[in-house]
């Protein structure tokens, strides 16, 4: 699939999910807002959907945020990225690899505060503006030998979402 093509399946499979799991979601259509994809509300809460697509194993999120300083900060990337996301957006991580069509992606949930820990800690503490799956550093790399992977707890489920609900901030 061609990046676009990955995108809108994404979101489209996102916003399936969340209506399965008795959720109203609010999609966006024509100009994107820049936060979020989709919005999901039980009654009580809203929460604002980020929804990033990948069929390579791992999602790009802070590349943008390195160009902008010198000397590869990947810290200081990650804490760029982290600024501009505001409170009770939440991302929605939708993994196409090794997935056959007929099957469904794997999708996780997470907030900014989540992810950025983990990016913090890549690459034996190095950092890095890739969030991956389940991946192995190899021998030349930082933090050579390294497995990372995406907790188990972050999958999509009632649970999960009704997690991230209850531990957002009130908005105001």
């Amino acid at each position: 699939m061609e990046s676009y093509h990955v995108a809108t399946a994404a979101e489209a499979i996102a916003a399936a999910q969340f209506a399965r799991l008795d959720f109203d979601v609010s999609v966006q259509y024509g100009a994107n807002q820049p936060e979020y994809d989709l919005m999901i509300d039980n009654g009580e809460n809203t929460l604002k959907i980020s929804v990033k697509g990948s069929q390579e194993g791992n999602w790009g999120l802070c590349q943008s945020q390195l160009k902008k300083l010198s000397n590869a900060n990947y810290h200081g990337a990650i804490d760029l990225w982290l600024a501009g996301h505001k409170r009770r957006t939440i991302l929605c991580l939708v993994q196409f690899k090794g997935v056959p069509l007929e099957g469904m992606p794997r999708i996780y949930l997470a907030n900014p505060t989540e992810i950025a820990k983990r990016l913090h800690e890549a690459s034996g503490g190095r950092g890095d503006t890739i969030l991956y799956e389940n991946h192995t550093r190899g021998p030349k790399a930082a933090g050579a030998g390294t497995i990372e992977c995406l907790p188990e707890t972050w999958r999509l489920s009632a649970a999960r979402i009704n997690e991230l609900l209850a531990t957002q901030e009130a908005p105001g």
